[in-house]
This record gives structure tokens, C-alpha cells and sequence, in this order.
């Protein structure tokens, strides 16, 4: 893998997506504007086309500060919106994962858990990163998980129970570089933002709807139309700088563990539990609790958690991909070994044996006694 050259295409792309986002929300507030200066327009319009006078003999009158309102109904709208997903986040990382039901580790206990905390302490020395608070889900048996954090001091990576059991420590170790990443370059709040924006833009929608609701059609209609596809645009981009973000911190993930098929086995595990969900299941035999993810952290999970239903329910447009937060599998896998090595799903463990892992099985009491 090129991590170099991946590292700097992602960037690149992110920067542009970013300025596209912006470029977008200006463009409607311009389209706010027009089409409610087309609705002034309107009883002109009619009136010539049904009666002898002419564009220029008809006078249309603006209320005062016409374009200063509804520039600023856009804006108020947008920064509303940023605010209030900000707001969400501002307890930091450490309680929103109390939130999902993580915990603390618990060394002292648990090899697997002793063995995570080294992992995070040496790949903090090795990036020159802060270290966050390592914690797990102890009722998840998928492969994944997630960073949040809003300020450097309140930094979380979470990893699922199943991630302890089922993965080597070079795979684990792929993992937590790949989360320690989207921290290290900020990405949680970068999302956070995005998250924000799209969100005004939907409560401008909501501001058209409630003009509607009133009997207010030949305002509301508008509006929702441009929040609507303003809304449906910014998902789009979101989506677009989710999915850079998620190949930059594969590639910060190889660059930092110097081991690319750590993380391209744990992809191709996914990519196992992904096509074959009754085997995966079966191997879950404590019931685990996979998927509690809020939609604050999805883009930030390791792997994508949609449910096939939900990928095509009607506002994701028939599960297209541009409106996914992660890329497929399959490319990112891709992107590690090369095009021209192509690799297949990995199982968990050996289909005919339970593989327990050493470090998660019971300790003997001590040496039986001679007979």
C-alpha cells in the first residue's frame, strides 16, 4: 500500500469536497432568494400573459430588506443548525461513550483488556498523539469500533468485545491505529460540523413546511424544494468527506503499524461477518448487542453498520452508495494489497472448532492433585 500517496490524495479531495460544501451553501441562499423573488413575480408574470401590457409597464415592489432576510433565514438556519449538533458533542467523547453503554477496561482482570491498554500506549508514543481513554463494549460481538472526542482532553476509542475476542494482536493494534487516526487529524469534529450544516439546511426544509401547514403553499413550496435539495446536495458531500476520512486513516493506520495485512485482515473479517450474517451470528453464542451506534459516531466507526432494510429506506434513495459514510469493503481492502491482489473474506475462526482466545479463557486454579 502507498500509504504516502493515499495520505495526500485523501486530503486533497477533502479540501475540495470542503470547499464544494461551502460553494453549496452559498448557492442556496442565492436560490432561497431568486425563487422567493420569482413568487414576487408571479402576479406580474400572469398579468402579462393574460392582458395587453407589457414586462416593463408592470411594477413589482420588494418589502424592505428583502434580500438581507432571506440571506439571513438561510444563515440563521445553518448556524442554528451547527449549534445545536455542537451542543451534542460538548459533554466530550468520554460521556457519549458512557451513552452507548461502554465501560472502562479492566486490566486487572482481563489479558485482553491488559493487552488493548498496551496497544494504545505504544502506538501514542509511536504518533507523538495524546492518549485518549481507552474503554469497550461488553456486549458487542461485531467487529468494531470508534473515537469521539470534541477537545483533546476528552479523546475516547471504544472497541467492541467481539474486536478483543476474534482479533490477533496485529489486527487489534490495525484497529486502534486506524481510530487513534481520526483523531489525530480531527475528524470527529470535522463531522461534527458537516453534521450541523446539513442539519440547517434540513430545518430550512421543516421552515418551508410550517409555511405550508399554515396555508402559506406559495412560500412554503419553495422553501422546501431548495432545503430539500440543499439538504440531499450536503448529504451527498458529507458522505463524500466521510469516505476520504475513512481511507486517510487506513493509510495513517499502515503508516503507524508498518503492517498492512493487520487491517486487511480485520476488513476481510468484516467483510466475512458482512456476507455471511447466520454464520457470524452463530458465533456470537453469548448475544451480543451489535449495531448500538449513535448517528453522532457512525461515520467514525471502522465499519459501517447499516442494516440491509435500512440502506433502502427512502432517504437513502435505494441504498446508493454516495450517500454512504464509509466506502465498500471490498475497496478498501483493494487499496491495501493492490488492484492486482485481490483478496477474499476472512472467517472469524475455523467453521468446524470454536478458536477461544487465550487471553479471554479462564485461569486454572492450580496444579491438580496426584491421584
Amino acid at each position: 500500500m502507498k500509504f504516502w500517496d493515499f495520505q495526500t490524495s485523501a486530503r486533497r479531495r477533502t479540501w475540495g469536497l470542503l470547499a464544494a460544501f461551502a460553494l453549496l451553501v452559498l448557492g442556496i441562499a442565492v436560490g432561497v432568494h431568486l425563487v422567493l423573488a420569482l413568487v414576487f413575480w408571479m402576479p406580474a408574470l400572469v398579468a402579462v400573459a393574460f392582458s395587453p401590457l407589457r414586462l416593463e409597464q408592470v411594477a413589482v415592489h420588494y418589502p424592505a430588506g428583502f434580500l438581507a432576510t432571506n440571506i439571513g433565514i438561510v444563515t440563521l438556519m445553518v448556524l442554528g443548525g451547527a449549534w445545536i449538533k455542537r451542543s451534542n458533542l460538548r459533554e466530550g467523547g468520554l460521556h457519549l461513550a458512557r451513552q452507548l453503554g461502554a465501560r472502562a477496561l479492566r486490566p486487572s482482570v482481563s489479558h485482553a483488556e491488559q493487552q488493548y491498554q498496551n496497544i494504545v500506549d505504544e502506538l501514542c508514543i509511536a504518533a507523538g498523539a495524546r492518549r485518549p481513554q481507552a474503554m469497550v463494549l461488553p456486549r458487542d460481538l461485531s467487529l468494531n469500533a470508534f473515537a469521539a472526542a470534541w477537545e483533546a482532553d476528552d479523546a475516547v476509542i471504544v472497541v467492541s468485545m467481539g474486536a478483543l475476542e476474534y482479533l490477533s494482536r496485529d489486527e487489534l493494534q490495525a484497529v486502534v491505529a486506524h481510530e487513534l487516526s481520526h483523531l489525530h487529524e480531527g475528524d470527529t469534529r470535522l463531522n461534527m460540523e458537516l453534521a450541523g450544516y446539513v442539519f440547517g439546511l434540513e430545518m430550512l426544509f421543516n421552515y418551508g413546511r410550517d409555511w405550508v401547514e399554515r396555508g402559506v403553499s406559495l412560500f412554503g413550496r419553495p422553501l422546501m424544494a431548495v432545503g430539500w435539495l440543499g439538504w440531499l446536495a450536503a448529504q451527498a458531500l458529507k458522505a463524500a468527506v466521510s469516505r476520504q476520512r475513512e481511507y486517510l486513516a487506513d493509510a495513517r493506520a499502515v503508516q503507524w503499524t508498518r503492517n498492512p495485512d493487520g487491517l486487511g485482515r480485520v476488513l476481510r473479517k468484516a467483510l466475512w461477518q458482512q456476507d455471511y450474517p447466520m454464520q457470524a451470528g452463530a458465533l456470537q453464542s453469548r448475544g451480543g448487542a451489535a449495531g448500538a451506534y449513535a448517528p453522532l459516531v457512525e461515520h467514525m466507526l471502522l465499519v459501517e453498520v447499516h442494516s440491509t432494510e435500512e440502506m433502502h429506506d427512502f432517504w437513502h434513495l435505494g441504498g446508493a452508495r454516495w450517500l454512504a459514510s464509509h466506502p465498500r469493503l471490498e475497496e478498501r481492502i483493494a487499496r491495501i494489497y493492490g488492484e492486482e491482489d485481490a483478496r477474499e473474506a476472512l472467517p472469524l475462526q475455523d467453521p468446524d472448532k470454536r478458536w477461544v482466545n487465550p487471553f479471554t479463557a479462564p485461569l486454572p486454579l492450580g496444579k491438580p492433585e496426584a491421584s
